[in-house]
């Protein structure tokens, strides 16, 4: 009776200790699954808070317009947005504060008695150069000057100042003294080049030192408080225009191209270059409409055009590939309805492409070209705008209209990024057509970002295809004839040497494949494609052979017959590379790569899709073989054996039992290899050119989404636009991987569902 109760009580502990066990084990493995999912969701929570900027407006702090009784004819800011500059119609010069408008200083101009402006023309924004023209057909060249110092406490103290870097004595232009109101200035440290409309025509007149005339020197004009008083005319010659209703000129891209807007909506193009060539007459609106404004956007190479209608067009120079020459036509790029009135100031940004607008009810917009998007679109009062600049860093806007000046504070960080930009062609400067392209930088100042997602996931996708085109195939034969075919013994010893590949770091699989494959490729061409044809056949020919012996002779090898390959194989291969020499030489002309490039139009790039295919195929190999071939063994052996007591023949009953059986198992390898391909970074780093193209040609490289991530990401700056297309990069890669891991569960879930009966 006493061991009894002993035994109940013991039999009651350890009931207690099970359950408990239980418990603890369901809650660390629910705790287990639960945190995977929230770091899963933390994850791409962490990824939307890095994009979600890219895709927001403006951020706008409107200051009091302060009224004004005089329109200011030119504006301008120091980056800081603290001082700024005003020049009036009367010539006065005033210093103001940027943000409440309260005028510090007032100078007058340089100019000859009884002269007044008769316009003012911006130079190239990245110059600063500032054209004045006179009411007797002179000009005055000035240039904004901000110096900085530091006070007590490091107290910012800025210096404005409107500075003469030719000097203050006006240079002659239209020696009839007729008002110079159409010109436009460039200039550098050596020479001053004036396009004008003057005398009755288009002239072109080069500036330059009678001392650098005279004596061949060459003097510095850096120093903007230099006195250059002897700066005069030494050159002048007239553009093949015959017109006189000149609105405007403009020339752009350092000065090869000059553009002569006339006749209300027309534009005449010169090449000038160097001898000037009329090209061609281009209409920039519609019948109904006449060009208001026009402005050359940072980089001298667009023009946007405002006309009559608020509408606001990109126009630029495109090669016109169709004829076979070196010829370029001004064309409509794109275009934006602004509004329905009038488009009476512009003014480009001057470190990116976007442009502000203002029309002549009083609205202020702004619109960035590469992105397309009208970021911006605000009411700066009832009267029309005159004038609108923005500040070095776009981070300040001043408005000046009839009678009121306003400052506006702006906060823009990612204008050049749309879901246009990113997916969708986009037709950037200097280029034939719309294309999709990835150029994060550059080494100039005028640089557009050409940041398309579309290179690097086409070349995501192109990586992935070409490693599973060789991959998949020969882990599920292999793990078909493993799991079926091949004795246990020879089972045993090849299926862990196989898992143990996976082992291999694939930061030594990318060293050797471009350090050792790629070149071995390259050099033995014909091998590789002789190769490629020469080892189906071997594998035949001994397979035919094999059969033809009798069953006594070969009934030792049973379940080793692929031991029997091993050597035929080798030979196969090492005659591909033996011969392939000779092979060039006989049939490619003794250059296979060159005979490619001429018969079929195909380039040849030593790191290309091949050595990634070949390359990546064999890192996702263990992955699909172990799981096919665990599906595979594990079909029940009641089922095989059933066939094959019906008389079928082992390759029968793995076609028709064996295949379906395991099919949601091989379904789950397949995708989890072809999730391991998509995210692989290494191999495709290390193993192509990273050449963002789109081109499903094998003999070129490509650029993925995750080796982009990994080349970048320790380069951009943080918080940039790029920084934050990276990680936009990263969203893109961690939803397509999510979709192809969702799709392949479902998948796996109805064949599961469909043969599990069996």
């Amino acid at each position: 009776m006493k061991n009894t109760k002993i035994t109940s009580v013991n039999t009651a502990g350890m009931r207690r200790k099970r359950e408990f066990k239980d418990r603890l084990a369901n809650l660390t493995i629910g705790l287990g699954g639960v945190g995977v999912i929230a770091a899963i969701c933390l994850i791409f929570f962490y990824l939307v808070f890095e994009v979600w900027p890219l895709f927001s407006g403006a951020d706008l702090e409107k200051k009091a317009p302060v009224q004004t009784q005089a329109v200011a004819l030119y504006l301008d800011a120091d980056e800081y947005n603290e001082s700024g500059i005003r020049v009036l119609a009367d010539g006065q010069v005033q210093i103001l504060d940027v943000k409440t408008g309260k005028i510090e200083s007032a100078t007058k101009l340089p100019l000859p008695e009884k002269v007044r402006i008769a316009h003012v023309q911006r130079g190239p924004i990245l110059s600063g150069l500032v054209g004045i023209g006179l009411s007797n057909g002179q000009l005055l060249v000035a240039k904004p000057k901000y110096d900085i110092s530091y006070g007590p406490n490091n107290s910012r103290i800025i210096n404005t100042s409107l500075a003469f870097p030719y000097g203050e004595t006006p240079l002659t232009v239209d020696r009839n003294g007729a008002p110079l109101q159409v010109f436009d200035v460039r200039g550098n440290d050596e020479d001053l080049r004036v396009t004008a409309f003057a005398e009755g025509r288009v002239q072109r007149l080069s500036f330059s030192t009678g001392a650098e005339a005279s004596s061949g020197l060459s003097l510095s004009f850096g120093d903007d408080d230099a006195d250059n008083s002897n700066f005069t005319e030494v050159e002048r010659e007239d553009l093949p225009y015959a017109g006189r209703n000149v609105q405007q000129i403009i020339v752009g891209q350092d000065g090869n191209w000059a553009y002569v807007f006339h006749d209300g909506n027309r534009a005449s193009v010169f090449n000038v270059r160097n001898e000037p060539i009329y090209t061609q007459e281009v209409a920039l609106t519609g019948p109904t409409a006449d060009v208001t404004a026009v402005v050359a956007l940072q980089g001298n190479v667009s023009l946007m055009v405002g006309d009559s209608s608020g509408e606001l067009a990109q126009w630029f120079m495109v090669r016109d590939s169709s004829s076979g020459s070196d010829s370029f036509n001004l064309q409509k790029i794109r275009s934006i309805k602004l509004g329905d009135a009038a488009i009476t100031a512009l003014a480009p940004e001057a470190r990116r492409k976007g442009v502000v607008a203002g029309d002549a009810n009083g609205n202020v917009s702004y619109y960035y070209t590469t992105s397309n998007r009208l970021i911006l679109q605000e009411s700066a009062g009832t009267s029309p705008i005159r004038t609108v600049a923005m500040s070095a860093r776009s981070l300040g806007l001043m408005v000046q209209t009839d009678n009121a000046y306003s400052f506006w504070k702006l906060e823009i960080e990612h204008p050049d990024i749309s879901i246009q930009s990113t997916w969708k062609p986009v037709w950037y400067e200097s280029y034939e057509a719309p294309t999709y392209t990835w150029q994060s930088s550059s080494g100039t100042a005028d640089f557009e970002s050409k940041l398309s997602l579309m290179p690097l996931t086409f070349g995501t996708i192109k990586a992935a295809f070409y490693a599973m085109l060789l991959g998949a195939p020969l882990a599920i034969f292999g793990a078909m004839y493993s799991a079926v075919f091949m004795s246990p013994k020879l089972r045993r010893k090849v299926k862990p040497t196989i898992e143990l590949m996976e082992a291999l770091p694939t930061v030594i699989l990318g060293f050797l494949a471009g350090l050792w494959l790629a070149p071995t490729i390259e050099d033995n061409l014909p091998g590789i494609f002789s190769l490629l044809i020469l080892t189906p056949i071997t594998i035949v020919l001994v397979g035919g052979l094999w059969s033809r012996l009798p069953l006594e002779k070969r009934a030792f090898a049973d379940g080793w017959a692929p031991m029997i390959l091993i050597v035929p194989l080798l030979i196969t291969g090492y005659a591909s590379f033996a011969f392939s020499q000779p092979i060039e030489n006989m049939f490619f002309g003794g250059d296979l790569r060159s005979w490619l490039e001429v018969s079929t139009g195909l380039n040849f790039d030593q790191r290309n899709s091949l050595i990634v295919g070949l390359a990546m195929g064999f890192a996702v190999i263990p992955n699909i073989y172990a799981i096919a071939e665990d599906a595979l063994f594990a079909v029940p052996k009641h089922l095989t054996n059933g066939s094959l007591a019906l008389g079928a023949t082992q390759w029968q009953t793995l076609i028709r039992v064996v295949l379906p059986t395991a099919s949601p198992g091989i379904f789950s390898a397949l995708m989890i290899g072809l999730g391991r391909a998509v995210g692989e970074t290494m191999i495709v780093l290390m193993a192509t050119g990273n050449t963002a193209i789109m081109d499903w040609n094998i003999f070129e490289g490509m650029r993925t989404l995750s080796a982009n991530v990994a080349v970048e990401m320790g380069e951009a700056e943080v918080g940039s636009t790029h920084f934050r297309v990276l990680f936009l990069s990263a969203l893109v890669l961690f939803v397509l991987t999510f979709i192809l891991n969702t799709v392949a569960e479902v998948i796996r879930t109805r064949l599961r569902k469909k043969y599990g009966s069996l």
